[in-house]
């Protein structure tokens, strides 16, 4: 579904990523792995188009370098920033309505694949909280509120960044429940994610990146077979 291929990016004269090249297929999760900075964010906006950027992302079959971003969104590709990024003074169901893209569902049938009951289903905090203020949610509830407000746009991938930042234990379990049972939906999902234990345990495959690139690609089982790698590139 999504291939990178020879990925370079910049911000400014500082050279970040240097050939990046992985896949995610239909209804994967698969995790992009490293210690900071190493160039996992700027994977993901490189993808969208958000930093200068060369080389080739196809995306079904589609070459997206070169498209600006709402063009690169309305491809079919979601994303979920780091920081959040909800209109505070919004309540959860206006932000979630504005997730929403015009024209309907891409399958031409005029009818999006998600509605806001499908994301009341899938956290039912958010029906608790439909008529609050998204700005005085716990940083939890924002979270998954990103995420269900990304998946009303109808993707068939979502980019998600660092989605258990900051977040309390059972939170993190949420987001982890959250995220499998989006994939199992056929929502291919490609995660930068921190927490190791929670990218084993979800992930179908796992890149590992340093200095600008992918030193390691396997599944969950390989990785914590290969002590060296997670040394090297994982462990503080």
């Amino acid at each position: 579904m999504l291939e990178v291929r020879g990925l370079h990016a910049w911000y400014g004269k500082s050279h970040i990523l240097h050939g990046v090249d992985f896949r995610v297929g239909e209804g994967e999760i698969v995790s992009l792995l490293g210690r900071n900075g190493v160039g996992r964010s700027t994977t993901i906006k490189a993808i969208m188009g958000d930093v200068v950027r060369e080389g080739s992302v196809r995306f079904k079959g589609r070459e997206l370098v070169g498209l600006k971003s709402h063009q690169i969104a309305h491809a079919g590709l979601g994303y979920v920033p780091e920081n959040r990024d909800i209109f505070p003074s919004l309540t959860v169901r206006e932000n979630l309505l504005l997730g929403q893209k015009s024209g309907g569902s891409r399958a031409g049938n005029g009818k999006a694949r998600w509605s806001m009951d499908d994301m009341f289903e899938l956290f039912p905090r958010l029906r608790e909280r439909a008529d609050t203020a998204g700005g005085v949610l716990s940083g939890g509830e924002q979270q998954m509120l990103t995420i269900c407000r990304t998946l009303m746009g109808d993707p068939d991938l979502m980019m998600i960044d660092e989605p258990t930042e900051g977040l309390a234990p059972r939170m993190v379990e949420l987001v982890a429940e959250l995220l499998t049972r989006i994939a199992a939906r056929g929502v291919a999902i490609l995660l930068v994610e921190q927490k190791l234990t929670i990218a084993l345990r979800i992930s179908a495959r796992l890149y590992v990146m340093g200095h600008g690139r992918i030193v390691f690609e396997g599944t969950p089982q390989s990785l914590q077979a290969d002590a060296q790698v997670r040394k090297e590139w994982l462990e503080v």
